[in-house]
């Protein structure tokens, strides 16, 4: 059922309950302090919460407790700071203690791709939850909240029987996160909808009464936040499903590019022309280096296993055609510097030798140092591995970048990174890339010739200042 919460009145189909540590709100806990975990407490926090995050990373734990976030998302660290200072948040490498602490934990950790297949890895998922029932002395609700394959809710169920005495009456439900990188902030504290998936009235107050920080807000911003309350299987499809749904709209401008480069077209006219349909949309349809990051890939990919393991593989075939077109994009940004450095591209691909290439642009999108499954990361890489000598600048993802690809050079400014090379790639669309001066960069480089795989550039600009300029499906 689908419950908008009114700015003024408390949502009267779910029933008030007493959190089972006797304090006045639930308190709460995140297992797992990566990206989603620790974005999750800390925002948790300012809302008002008892919070407590739990890793088994002591590093991790040590520098968050020190007011350092280990990752970069606008706005996070001044959070973080300020509720630690209140003694609302705090982070431990103590299951015993987070299992004590808790009302309701947040399952937040990683699920990866297998190593010998497509579908998720979920031994993280198995390990915290097991080490967290095991310690569980009271009644408590655990909330999965990674991206998961559907029947996993029902498997932590088992888990929790297993570890758990009965007594207890330990219980699980599910709700999927839908943040986005460099905007997780606001995709928390002001969330374009609420998903809960669970079994019991308890579960479904429970987990009332652990969001209504998120309803108070937006009542006093004038705003409704929609709440879902369903069973556990849509719960864990909506994540997923909708991951599926951006790919393919993704990917689908990116196959009209590919038309677009073969009939002369031009994909962003294109997008901007069909986009005004509002049945379709413009979010999304921006052509270019294609999808990349820790969710999407990883996600269509564990979906299309899981469908076959359920055996409804052939709906979502499509979904294999989906990750080629992106794939495509990259191997279509190396065409493009063969075509403008003059080399021509043999059985084994193009040989750059005696090229230097300049990369702009190494996270798999701006405002944030993710670069897990970076498609500018991963050009770069095949750039290098075709013999150009390439240098790599990105505003906050270069450290990350030289640790995954440590055998390309990297610059400390974009200055750096230009000086001398035959050509330019802007692989990422930061801000400082979009709005960089195309007449100032002419003179530092050897030759004027720009490859914009994310088409955020200016053409008409950067042609006038003399350089030669291809975007990807455009003439």
């Amino acid at each position: 059922m689908t419950i908008p919460y009114p700015n003024t009145q408390p949502v009267p189909a779910i029933a008030a309950v007493t959190p089972p540590s006797g304090a006045a709100r639930p308190r709460v806990t995140f297992l797992g302090t990566g990206y989603l975990g620790a974005t999750y407490a800390i925002c948790y926090a300012e809302l008002g919460y008892e919070v407590l995050g739990f890793d088994v990373d002591a590093d991790k734990i040590a520098k968050l407790n020190a007011g350092e976030v280990p990752i970069h998302e606008p706005g996070l660290d001044e959070l973080l700071r300020r509720n630690l200072a209140a003694g609302r948040l705090r982070f431990s490498t103590d299951i015993a203690e987070t299992a004590e602490f808790g009302d309701v934990h947040f399952i937040c950790v990683g699920t990866p791709q297998r190593a010998d297949g497509m579908g998720a890895d979920l031994s993280y998922v198995e390990q915290s939850v097991t080490s967290l029932a095991q310690h569980l002395t009271r009644k408590a609700l655990i909330v999965g909240k990674s991206t998961v394959p559907v029947g996993t809710a029902e498997w932590v169920e088992q888990l929790v029987g297993k570890h758990t005495p009965a007594d207890l009456g330990v219980e699980v439900a599910w709700s999927p996160e839908f943040l986005q990188e460099g905007f997780a902030v606001d995709d928390v504290l002001r969330p374009n909808r609420i998903v809960v998936g669970v079994k019991s009235e308890w579960a479904n107050g429970m987990l009332y009464a652990a969001h209504k920080g998120v309803f108070d807000l937006a009542a006093t911003e004038d705003r409704e936040v929609p709440l879902v309350v369903t069973d556990f299987a849509t719960a864990e499809l909506v994540k997923v499903a909708a991951n599926a749904f951006l790919a393919t709209k993704i990917s689908f401008i990116n196959a009209m590019a590919e038309v677009c480069e073969a009939a002369g077209g031009d994909v962003t006219q294109l997008a901007r022309s069909i986009g005004y349909d509002p049945r379709i949309g413009n979010r999304f349809l921006q052509a270019g280096l294609g999808f990349g990051g820790a969710c999407l890939p990883k996600d269509i990919r564990a979906f299309q296993a899981r469908a076959q393991e359920l055996g409804a593989g052939e709906a979502l075939r499509f979904l294999h055609e989906v990750d080629l077109i992106n794939l495509r994009r990259r191997t279509r940004v190396v065409q493009l510097a063969a075509e403008l450095l003059g080399r021509r591209s043999g059985p084994a691909g193009p040989d750059l030798s005696g090229t230097r290439i300049a990369v702009l642009g190494a996270t798999f999108k701006p405002n944030t140092d993710d670069v897990r499954d970076a498609p500018a990361l991963a050009v770069a890489s095949l750039l290098g591995k075709a013999g150009a000598d390439v240098h790599v600048f990105d505003p906050q993802g270069t450290e990350n970048a030289r640790r995954a690809v440590p055998e390309l050079t990297y610059e400390e400014a974009i200055t750096d990174a230009v000086s001398g090379a035959d050509l330019v790639c802007v692989l990422t669309e930061w801000a400082e890339f979009r709005n960089a001066d195309p007449v100032a960069l002419g003179e530092l480089v050897q030759g004027r010739k720009v490859v914009d795989g994310r088409n955020c550039l200016d053409s008409t600009l950067w042609t006038q200042a003399g350089w030669e300029y291809r975007g990807m499906g455009r003439p």
